[in-house]
């Protein structure tokens, strides 16, 4: 009998993407805005946001969420708000 259980872990691991994510643990304060930020505040928040990300091991699988989600706020996976709302608009065009 074939051995299921690398097919078992494989479903477990995209399942759990979000227990190896480099932001676990950070609070959301640096991913999501908050009320009354400036464009001065926001640009840095997102950058300081996207290089978290571009050193996360499931960075895929996170953008992937946000995407399939249609998530609508944060950064997600290193993508911005607006980002993700320019990839909707572009895949329906």
């Amino acid at each position: 009998m074939a051995n299921v259980w690398p097919l078992l872990d494989r479903a477990e691991d995209r399942r759990a993407w979000p227990d190896r994510a480099a932001c676990r643990g950070l609070g959301t304060e640096g991913f999501l805005r908050p009320p009354c930020e400036s464009s001065r505040e926001r640009s840095a928040r997102e950058e300081a946001a996207r290089k978290v990300c571009a050193a996360c091991p499931v960075r895929v699988e996170c953008r992937r969420h946000a995407l399939s989600s249609r998530e609508p706020y944060g950064v997600w996976g290193g993508l911005t708000e607006e980002e993700r709302r320019a990839l909707y608009v572009h895949a329906s065009a």
